[in-house]
């Protein structure tokens, strides 16, 4: 997927879908024939945000598809994820990655005295979707992740317009941290996945700062704002997915944490793939420390960017 494409796809979002506008206007038919006319539209709006937020997939799993694994099965899934050997990414190396990470040229970003990673998505997104899996390979190299929790990508928002790759396992950042010696990770999921009738766009979550909107505002002004936006040192930008979401579509959790120790699964040539190009930027920034993770793939691969 190219950071256009990724951007068009994102752009499309608001596409009128007639088949769910229809079913809806039936549901509202019937609520009349049934409830006094004061009454009718408060009904009908409580049970549209019902309908839209249980078909978007809360966390830890939704109506559409698989749940989500919790308790053992949670820590262990997040385990594989974390835990990919290096020979395995080694492997896979450049994979069948559309869209890798380039170069820019800015002031280095930093945060705690260390180089910074900024990312800004948002939950309903399945490009983010697609590419917090990698995200979370890579950055697991150089630090410990926390607060990870399973979600899924949106089916459609608040006005009932579909969103691509609806229901895509996924995680999210908005509750979780990296501790890490060599960067910092400044995740901002702007959005919910839960739609909002009110604004026909989806829940607000997090909101970004002056200083990070002048930064998408500046390196993302060529994809109209497209995400997810990854942000490296100000060094190497990422923009859209790096590859196409529809690999991960009717998956668990679990089959993707699992194929990704596979290095001959479609899932672990697009996810590795994708996070060896993140690591490889990550390494730039770092100082090729740790060496455990800047392996002289990943610096090869870096010279690609």
């Amino acid at each position: 997927m190219s950071r256009v494409g990724a951007a068009r796809h994102e752009g499309d979002r608001r596409a009128k879908i007639a088949a769910q506008r229809a079913s809806a206007q039936r549901v509202q038919v019937r609520n009349r024939l049934l409830l006094a006319g004061g009454a009718i539209a408060v009904v009908v709006a409580v049970v549209l945000v019902i309908v839209f937020a249980g078909i978007t997939g809360s966390p830890g799993g939704g109506a559409a598809g698989p749940a989500a694994p919790t308790g053992n099965a949670l820590a262990q899934t997040i385990s594989q994820l974390t835990t990919v050997p290096v020979a395995t990414s080694d492997a896979v190396g450049a994979g069948t990655v559309s869209s890798p990470p380039g170069s820019i040229t800015g002031t280095p970003l930093t945060s705690a005295g260390k180089p910074e990673m900024l990312y800004m998505g948002a939950e309903y997104c399945p490009y983010c979707a697609a590419e917090r899996w990698a995200m979370i390979v890579a950055l697991s190299r150089f630090g410990t992740f926390t607060g990870l929790r399973t979600i899924r990508s949106a089916v459609a928002d608040g006005a009932g317009n579909a969103e691509p790759y609806p229901n895509t396992p996924t995680w999210t950042f908005a509750k979780a941290s990296l501790a890490s010696a060599y960067l910092t990770f400044t995740p901002v999921e702007t959005e919910t996945n839960i739609p909002d009738p009110a604004t026909g766009g989806y829940t607000p979550l997090q909101t970004p700062t002056a200083a990070q909107q002048a930064l998408l505002d500046k390196y993302d002004a060529a994809n109209q704002g497209a995400i997810p936006f990854i942000d490296l040192g100000n060094k190497y930008l990422s923009v859209g997915a790096s590859y196409n979401p529809a690999v991960l579509s009717g998956l668990t959790w679990s089959q993707i944490a699992a194929d990704m120790h596979n290095p001959a699964t479609p899932v672990a040539k697009s996810v590795l793939g994708t996070a060896n190009y993140l690591t490889a930027a990550i390494c730039g920034l770092t100082g090729d420390q740790p060496a455990t993770a800047c392996t002289p793939a990943m610096k090869a691969l870096r010279a690609k960017i």
